[in-house]
Formats: structure tokens, C-alpha cells, sequence
């Protein structure tokens, strides 16, 4: 066994001893067999965000090949409210780098996740998945460089009440059990995410934490490594699923939305981004941010707005958006600052050698630590479409690396201030606002159509079909009319509970 697959979690890449990207039929098929498992699971997202299943049982190796060589016919009009049911039919072809092990079925099962082809066997062109490989792939053509993403899932867990060890209220952040009532849960999570090929950084608690007639609010919070921008969305869809799976089995509720109820820290699903050239991460340079790097930041600024079309799909994603609640609400960046919609996280970056100082016993290493910086994007939250959300990140990261003035406009929009505290007064006031509505997002989305279908990433009545339905929701002065009424505030929480 190599020292890739040693460690490796994902019982394929230990038995197969390759990582999954090298995975092929017939190494699955060995797999397969080898560890007698009975049942195939076809995995794939239709317009609602959610991981729909087909079930297999093998019945013959002839029908286990027939299956991973053509996949299967499935009802577009059922999963795409976009498509005619006249003419319905698309296949869905098994991806095998995705394949994991089922962790909860107790038949041995193996998963897949599949792509969506249209009659003629060309990529289905509306497919939020073919979107964003459209997108990567424009990117990379143009630009040489990989795009490579993280997503942050915070979550609540809704559990009953306990009296021993009672957290303090909004002050859950990195909390340890027994405060912390759900870390066995995370952990369980952290580990069958692993099993199923998700790369993990790390769990912790989050912020919030409250109680409500007699219920206990627990938040927490998995993150993951940056990876290739589409293995980076179809690794959150399948944590979110054993997130969810997982809650079921626990007798618990779990919940990705972005408000729960006033004045408690609400959930974002933050993204990490870098741009990679041969392996290596752009990001900085001579201890600085690099110019693609800035010019990147441009590019999400300025199509921040839109953006929220994919990242911030309902109603109370925009509860979550308002000053004083460590979310963006200005279309600023700067370093740490939790309140600017882009921020450059602490990176290593210190001349010192903060282990051999910590480990005196230790003799002084110099690590090139500058490949782990990233650039976070915080504005999108659970009820984002991941594909489409990451999809328009490339597309912006896309259009700030190529558009003029890039540089100058990042210069701009940098703030190294405390934008709420009356003195900087000034300097809020010369920034753009992010959207206060889903119906203010597809205005926005609107003018900014023609950056999303440029190069055939996007498709004109995708884009339309997205700003019909955010319009629909009628609720440019929602935020107003509800201000603080709880009792409202939690009627339009639990219609959008489990969003995405």
C-alpha cells in the first residue's frame, strides 16, 4: 500500500490502493465482488438541490457491467421543472471516481454519482453539474489555471432540552462536551463524510447556542480542503445527505438554514477559493496577496449581487444578511474582518517559527506555508444550489482575472476598518450593498446576465427560469414588515427549514 492510500479513510482507495480519480469499472467491479456487495445506488441532484437514489440489486456480473457501461433512463420532468414531459428521458451515467461505500444501509451497498446525459448522449446543457464543469472549463482555457474550493457546512442541531452542563448562550464557539452536547454527533459525521471520500479539515462548535420552549439549539460547524471546484461541490451534496441521514438515526433534527430565529447567530456555508497553476497555489507572493488573487477578489465583487441568486436562494437567507451578526452586507474585502463579504483568512505567514518555539525540543523547520491560503467568500448559506453557486464563483473568479481596471477596482474596495463603528460612517457609505431579498437578487441577476451565459456556461432560460422563481417569492419589503416579530420570523423559518 502507497503513502497516498495508507491513511485514506475511503475503504475503495484502501482496497483498490489508488485514489479515486484512477478509479474504473473494473476496479469497481473487483471491488464489488471482492467485498461481496449486493446493491448499487445511482446518486444524483435534481433542480430541488437534494440527492435523489436509484436502487440496483446485482443479479449477474453481466448486469453489474451493464449497468456501470450505460447507466440508466430517468424522468427529467419529475427532477427539472424546466423540462417537458413530452420529452422527458435522460440518462444518468455513474461518475467512478464517486463511489462510495453506503454507510448506513445494512444490505452492502455501493454508491454512485451520476451525470445527466440528454437523448442524443451529449451532456444534459441545463444540468446544474454540467453548468459548472462548463465553467471550470472555460476558466482553465482561458486563463491556464485550476480553480480549487472549500465549503464551511454550519448546521443546527434541535434536540431536547438538557439541564446538566447548560452552554451559555451565543457563546458556543469551539465549545468542548459536556457544554457541548452533539460533538459525538459532528464526529460521526466527520468520519462517514471521510468514509465516502469528502476531505475533511476539521469540526468544531459554533456560536450559537440557545434554548426554545423546552429545545436546545446546538450549532457546529465541518469544513472541508480545498479540492477541484467540481469534486469540492459533489463532496458537500453528499455530506449534507449523511448530515441528514445521520440526525434521522440520532432521533435529532438537523437544519443547514440560514436563520433560525432573532438574534441568534444564523448558518452560512462560506466558501474558500484559490487559484492553482501546475499544482501550486497562486494565492500569494513574495508574502503578499498575488495579483491573480486580487484580481480574483475583483471578480466576486463584482458579481457579488448576482451571485446571490445561486448562494442565497430564500426568503430568510436575507434575515441572515444584516449588519452586526458577523455576515457580509457591504461588497467590501479585507483580511480577517468577519463582516466583509471577502475576507483573507490568517495565513501563515510570520517569520517565526511558531512550532519550534512552541516545542523548544524541536530543531527549526522552513515550510513554504503559503499553499494553504485561500480566499473566503461569505455570503452564500444552506439553501444555495452548491453547483450553481460554485459555478458563478467561477464564472466571477473567471471575469476578474480577464477584466480591465481589476486591480484598481480590488484597490477600492479594500477595508481595513471596522465599517459599523460611526467614525468609518464615511467609508460604508461609498460601498455597494449586498441584496436585501430574493426579488432584489434576481434584479440584480438581471443585469448581470450577460456575464453568466458569456462563453455558453450559463443558458439564457436557466438564468430566467432562476429570476421568475426568486420573484415569485414577493419579498423586497419582507425584512421591514417583519422587523423583530418572532412569531412571524418562525412561521417563514419553518417553511424553508430544510432547504438545499
Amino acid at each position: 500500500m502507497n503513502q497516498f492510500t495508507a491513511m485514506n479513510p475511503n475503504p475503495l482507495v484502501q482496497y483498490l490502493n489508488k485514489p479515486a480519480h484512477e478509479f474504473t469499472r473494473t476496479d469497481l467491479i473487483r471491488f464489488i465482488e471482492d467485498n461481496d456487495i449486493e446493491m448499487i445506488n445511482f446518486r444524483y441532484v435534481a433542480w430541488d438541490g437534494r440527492l435523489k437514489t436509484l436502487n440496483f440489486i446485482i443479479n449477474s456480473r453481466e448486469h453489474l457491467e451493464s449497468l456501470l457501461l450505460s447507466g440508466e433512463r430517468v424522468d427529467g420532468s419529475s427532477l427539472f421543472p424546466f423540462v417537458e414531459a413530452g420529452s422527458s428521458d435522460l440518462y444518468v451515467i455513474p461518475k467512478y471516481k464517486t463511489a462510495f461505500v453506503n454507510p448506513f444501509t445494512e444490505v452492502p451497498t455501493l454508491d454512485l454519482l451520476c451525470s445527466f446525459y440528454d437523448r442524443h448522449g451529449k451532456p444534459f446543457e441545463s444540468s446544474p453539474e454540467y453548468i459548472l464543469k462548463k465553467a471550470h472549463r472555460v476558466l482553465k482555457a482561458e486563463t491556464g489555471l485550476d480553480f480549487e474550493t472549500m465549503g464551511e457546512l454550519e448546521y443546527y442541531i434541535i434536540a431536547e432540552e438538557e439541564e446538566l452542563y447548560p452552554a451559555v448562550n451565543q457563546k458556543g464557539y469551539h465549545e468542548s462536551s459536556p457544554f457541548n452536547k452533539y460533538g459525538d454527533f459532528r464526529r460521526e459525521a466527520l468520519r462517514l463524510i471521510a468514509q465516502s471520500g469528502g476531505q475533511i479539515k476539521y469540526g468544531h462548535s459554533e456560536v450559537g447556542n440557545f434554548s426554545l420552549n423546552g429545545m436546545n439549539y446546538e450549532q457546529n460547524e465541518i469544513e472541508f480542503l480545498p479540492t477541484n471546484v467540481e469534486d469540492a461541490a459533489d463532496q458537500l451534496i453528499v455530506a449534507k445527505w449523511i448530515m441528514r441521514k445521520l440526525a434521522y438515526r440520532y432521533g435529532v433534527t438537523i437544519t443547514f438554514a440560514p436563520k433560525i430565529t432573532v438574534g441568534k447567530a444564523g448558518s452560512g456555508m462560506h466558501v474558500h477559493t484559490r487559484l492553482m497553476k501546475d499544482g501550486k497555489n497562486i494565492m500569494m507572493k513574495d508574502g503578499h496577496l498575488s495579483k491573480e488573487a486580487r484580481k480574483a477578489i475583483a471578480g466576486y465583487l463584482k458579481l457579488a449581487a448576482s451571485l446571490t441568486a445561486f448562494g442565497n436562494a430564500i426568503p430568510t437567507s436575507y434575515f441572515r444578511l444584516v449588519p452586526h451578526q458577523e455576515a457580509p452586507t457591504n461588497i467590501c474585502w479585507g483580511d480577517r474582518n468577519r463582516s466583509v463579504l471577502v475576507r483573507v483568512p490568517l495565513g501563515w505567514t510570520a517569520a517565526t517559527d511558531m512550532i519550534a518555539d512552541a516545542n523548544p525540543q524541536e530543531k527549526p523547520v522552513s515550510i513554504d506555508f503559503t499553499q494553504k491560503q485561500t480566499v473566503e467568500f461569505r455570503a452564500p448559506d444552506g439553501s444555495a444550489d452548491i453547483y450553481l453557486l460554485m459555478a458563478g464563483l467561477t464564472v466571477a473568479a473567471h471575469h476578474g482575472l480577464t477584466m480591465e481596471g481589476a486591480l484598481e477596482f480590488a484597490e477600492k474596495t479594500y477595508v481595513d476598518v471596522n465599517i459599523f463603528d460611526e467614525k468609518h460612517k464615511n467609508k460604508q457609505a461609498e460601498l455597494e450593498q449586498l441584496p436585501t431579498s430574493c426579488v432584489e437578487s434576481a434584479e440584480a441577476l438581471e443585469k448581470h446576465l450577460d456575464f453568466y451565459v458569456k462563453n455558453g456556461v450559463f443558458s439564457e432560460n436557466i438564468l430566467h427560469f432562476i429570476i421568475k422563481n426568486l420573484k415569485a417569492f414577493e419579498d423586497k419589503n419582507l425584512r421591514k414588515e417583519m422587523e423583530n416579530d418572532e412569531g412571524k420570523i418562525m412561521q417563514l423559518v419553518s417553511k424553508y427549514f430544510h432547504c438545499g
